[in-house]
């Protein structure tokens, strides 16, 4: 059984490495409407679906291949197989360079390991590929606080927070600048 499953799964890696990855899909007007119905909620609970809605269009990948890598990372991650999950994510962001959710799940498993500046790095070339992406906004600010940088964490929250008011991480602003954690 492994024998065929070593076969199948040199097969797949074989077809990623010989194909292109499609464009990511244009999410800006759902992106839009979700972001207008989490900004609107009058608390958490309210603003709990359109968050939601917001997670799936950024783990929409780009095609079926993709989509695997990304499940099969995202499944390593959430078993604490880091090195599986990094490896699937390294894969991910090879075959789709321009998607941009294969560096946000990267980094987070490198925010998991603790490696604060790889994680750093590719919440950045999230960022530029989705300026608007909540998670990595957040999950940058907790990565800067990790490194120490509180102040530039702050003003990366302040930003997560102008997009989606009701992120769980929005207990971590400071009321002034200066003020403890």
């Amino acid at each position: 059984m492994k024998t065929i499953h070593l076969v199948v799964s040199s097969f797949f890696a074989a077809t990623i490495a010989q194909a292109d990855c499609p464009p990511p899909p244009d999410i800006a007007a759902r992106e839009d409407a979700l972001f207008a119905e989490v900004q609107g909620s009058k608390n958490e609970l309210q603003a709990e679906s359109g968050s939601r809605g917001l997670w799936a269009l950024w783990t929409e990948a780009p095609d079926s291949a993709a989509q695997e890598l990304l499940d099969q990372g995202m499944a390593a991650r959430s078993s604490y197989d880091f090195l599986r999950a990094t490896e699937k994510f390294d894969r991910l962001v090879e075959y789709c360079p321009d998607y941009a959710e294969g560096y946000n799940q990267r980094a987070f498993v490198s925010f998991l390991r603790e490696d604060f500046e790889a994680a750093l790095v590719d919440l950045d070339l999230t960022l530029e590929r989705s300026p608007r992406h909540v998670g990595a906004l957040s999950g940058k600010a907790l990565t800067l606080m990790g490194l120490g940088r509180m102040d530039e964490a702050q003003d990366v929250l302040r930003a997560a927070l102008a997009l989606n008011p009701w992120i769980p991480e929005r207990g971590l602003l400071r009321e002034t600048p200066g003020q403890d954690l």
